[in-house]
């Protein structure tokens, strides 16, 4: 089993949704969280003052999956979240040694 934690844009959230939806993945886990990357921040104007954000808004999903679907899930990921500007976000991915559903005790593939 693997773990995948995306960072994206937060509008990009219901399309990543929807693909991983459409290619079979039953559940996801989503934050609302701040960071920075290369894009390092902007600067706002707000009545007349100008201040530095350092730290811009994303959504971070954890989805714990087979194996098997790693790959095309990545690409779903990628291309769902994808705008072509700085900021697009990462992907990382773990592994996973054991899972347990608490309500039924159901362990490993059988409780995704």
């Amino acid at each position: 089993m693997k773990k995948i934690e995306a960072i994206i844009k937060p509008f990009k959230l219901d399309d990543v949704r929807e693909a991983l939806s459409e290619i079979g993945v039953t559940g996801m886990t989503s934050t609302e969280v701040k960071g920075f990357g290369r894009q390092k921040g902007h600067t706002e104007l707000y009545r007349g003052a100008e201040y530095v954000i350092d730290f811009l808004p994303k959504v971070k999903l954890e989805i714990v999956i087979q194996e098997d679907m790693l790959e095309r899930s990545i690409e779903v990921i990628t291309e769902a979240a994808r705008t072509g500007k700085i900021g697009d976000g990462k992907i990382f991915v773990s592994s996973i040694e054991k899972v347990i559903r608490i309500r039924t005790g159901e362990t490993d593939r059988d409780a995704i």
